[in-house]
């Protein structure tokens, strides 16, 4: 994992800390994801809302629902990172302190 963000930061948790993060960027794309298509659905119901044609603003019911669900699962993923990140914390500060996350608890801890 040359040249990676956990390189050099103990081999006994570069490989824990690397699938934490790992997961973490994985959560961080879906969550980009969602919001690029939520940005798309908002442009179109915008320009559907302007026509004033009735297809287009019935049309709109449904791709707002869309967007709710979107919305929901924006909220959901990044419930979901949080409780991981408490929890990698917590399991981080149990041990050695050493690691990224071990590194990430101890600047957190640290004052002045």
């Amino acid at each position: 994992m040359e040249g990676s963000v956990v390189s050099g930061f103990g081999d006994r948790h570069t490989n824990a800390d690397g699938k934490v993060l790992q997961s973490f960027q994985k959560s961080f794309v879906d969550v980009q994801d969602i919001l690029d298509q939520n940005r798309l659905l908002i442009n179109e119901i915008n320009q559907n809302h302007e026509s004033n044609q009735p297809e287009n603003l019935s049309r709109n019911v449904g791709l707002i629902k869309e967007l709710n669900n979107n919305i929901r699962r924006v909220a959901s993923l990044y419930g979901d990172l949080s409780h991981s990140f408490s929890r990698s914390v917590d399991a981080s500060s149990d041990g050695d302190s050493s690691g990224t996350l071990g590194i990430i608890n101890q600047k957190r801890f640290r004052s002045g």
